[in-house]
């Protein structure tokens, strides 16, 4: 008759699986952050074959982490790539002018950024015209898109050996500053701020702040992961080592 479990048994298979997390991190968290760039992509693209089920509940998933407002976000499929606010006269048919025949938009000027009027833009994923947008808006694609390829760098065996991370002074200069003032000074000229003019900032901006802040973020996080985990399963590995529970060829 099979014992029931003890706690030493279960503390020695937590730890074993502890010590399998900290020898496999990076894959763990390349494979994360490779799911969670492609999923916003497959969005439009199952809108595009005629999957909407599928593509709801991504886009569903996504929700609570980004705005997905449309005129913030990259579009598939469509006339243009972006569809940009009318404030921000970048040379293309703005956000207003594509939507301006659609109902579910229509709402006063003093309604802005009002419930109703976020979870309006929120909702609407695109049409046959505009064609579909991804799941993320400009800005988080690029963070997540460039933390992954900070990722990929940082697997490269010679720069995971001699890569450390990057100095506060410069992840704060190079990724936060840029983000924050392209993000605050935009936010600050809206409802309920109105600090200054309208500001609405381009989706060129969107993307060189966010895959700025993407890439200093992978260069400060992956080694001081890289720094944690190695402690962490040296540590384990002696331990389990004494205990005689880790064949030698793995001590």
């Amino acid at each position: 008759m099979p014992q029931p479990p003890t706690k030493k048994s279960f503390a020695i298979r937590a730890n074993l699986a502890v010590l399998s997390l900290t020898r496999h991190w990076l894959r763990i968290a390349l494979i994360f952050l490779t799911v969670y760039v492609t999923l916003p992509i497959a969005a439009p693209v199952l809108m595009r074959i005629g999957l909407t089920g599928p593509a709801h509940i991504i886009y569903t998933v996504y929700a609570p982490f980004c705005h997905q407002f449309g005129f913030r976000s990259f579009f598939l499929f469509g006339e243009q790539a972006v569809y940009p606010r009318q404030y921000t006269d970048i040379g293309v048919k703005s956000y207003e002018e594509y939507t301006a025949n659609i109902p579910q938009l229509q709402f006063p000027p003093e309604a802005e950024f009002t419930l109703d009027w976020v979870l309006a833009h929120k909702t609407f994923l695109g049409n046959a015209q505009m064609g579909y947008k991804m799941a993320l808006c400009e800005r988080d694609n690029m963070i997540w898109g460039m933390m992954l390829v900070g990722g990929l760098i940082y697997a490269i065996p010679t720069v995971r050996r001699k890569l450390r991370p990057v100095p506060l002074w410069l992840y704060i200069f190079v990724g936060v500053l840029p983000i924050g003032l392209d993000g605050g000074s935009q936010l600050l000229s809206y409802t309920p701020f109105n600090l200054w003019e309208i500001r609405e900032t381009t989706p060129f901006f969107r993307v060189v702040t966010g895959g700025l802040f993407g890439l200093m973020t992978a260069w400060l996080a992956f080694p001081y992961l890289e720094l944690a985990m190695r402690d962490t399963r040296r540590q384990l590995e002696r331990k389990l080592g004494r205990a005689g529970l880790l064949p030698p060829m793995r001590r």
